[in-house]
């Protein structure tokens, strides 16, 4: 189940890092490349999303219709944290005053090490050679030329890409649909 905030957090605290702006092409390959990682480690996305492979690489689908703006059964969250200008997706907040404890209260400790994992290792790319470098098979081997479409990219995929075994990769896959049913069913109960 994709959940706005998490995925909002996720980029806000990117952002923070940046200087409170970035090219939103750059901030949703360093999203992608987080959730990617967190799959490897965890077993499990940090902000549950559609995955697919388009012609600027792989993405994460709703939080590219946040972006793009056009999200049209939510963005509410993310709206009140971030903002698109341009081709840059920018803090609402001055990111001098940010109370990091206070807005970012959905990331845990280790979705904050990947994050800083992942912008350490590519934040210094410009967007294009992030872009690029996620058509490579040595980064994302899941990535699949969709021509001028859009094709999903299955996690089972990733797993077994890394050196999983396919009984690994099943079992992983099977343990993120149970926890992704054990949300849905919780979310129902409130």
């Amino acid at each position: 189940m994709f959940s706005e905030e998490k995925v909002a957090q996720m980029a806000a605290y990117l952002l923070l890092k940046r200087g409170g702006r970035m090219a939103y092409l750059k901030l949703m390959k360093l999203l992608y490349l987080s959730n990617r990682r967190s799959i490897l480690e965890r077993g499990r996305m940090m902000g549950e999303d559609n995955l697919y492979s388009m012609p600027h690489g792989p993405v994460m689908s709703h939080t590219l219709d946040l972006i793009r703006q056009r999200n049209r059964a939510g963005g509410k969250y993310w709206f009140s944290l971030l903002q698109t200008e341009g081709t840059d997706l920018v803090l609402r907040r001055d990111p001098r005053t940010v109370d990091v404890d206070d807005v970012l209260d959905t990331l845990s400790r280790s979705d904050l090490k990947i994050l800083d994992g992942v912008y350490a290792e590519f934040g210094h790319m410009n967007r294009f050679d992030l872009r690029d470098m996620t058509h490579l098979e040595k980064y994302c081997p899941e990535w699949r030329n969709p021509g001028s479409s859009r094709m999903p990219i299955d996690c089972k995929d990733i797993l077994i890409y890394e050196g999983k075994s396919e009984e690994d990769a099943n079992n992983i896959i099977q343990n993120m649909r149970e926890s992704e049913d054990l949300k849905e069913f919780n979310t129902h109960l409130i």
